[in-house]
């Protein structure tokens, strides 16, 4: 298992993500390939300083992608593993 700080990758800012974090308390982040739900609610916790409710982990896919200034050649996005973690009420996490 990945050491705790190296868990957590880094934060995913997309509409849906500040969607969800003001509206429901759930926090999008990039984790690393072997964490788990555990391993990621504990450094949620210790580097925060919060309490996590819950952890939903999916992986994400890669996608194909085309070059078009090289006509024919295609290559492709590389995949990752996402963390939506819900804190309790009331708590919030300062991202930048």
């Amino acid at each position: 298992m990945a050491e705790p700080i190296r868990i957590l990758k880094k934060h995913l800012v997309t509409e849906k993500a500040t969607e969800a974090a003001s509206n429901l308390n759930q926090y999008y982040f990039s984790v690393a390939t072997d964490a788990n739900r555990i391993a990621v609610k504990q450094a949620v916790e210790k580097q925060f300083g919060v309490e996590v409710v819950s952890v939903n982990i999916a992986n994400v896919k890669p996608k194909a992608k085309s070059n078009r200034m090289r006509r024919g050649v295609t290559g492709k996005k590389s995949g990752y593993k996402r963390a939506i973690v819900r804190l309790k009420a009331g708590q919030s996490i300062a991202l930048a």
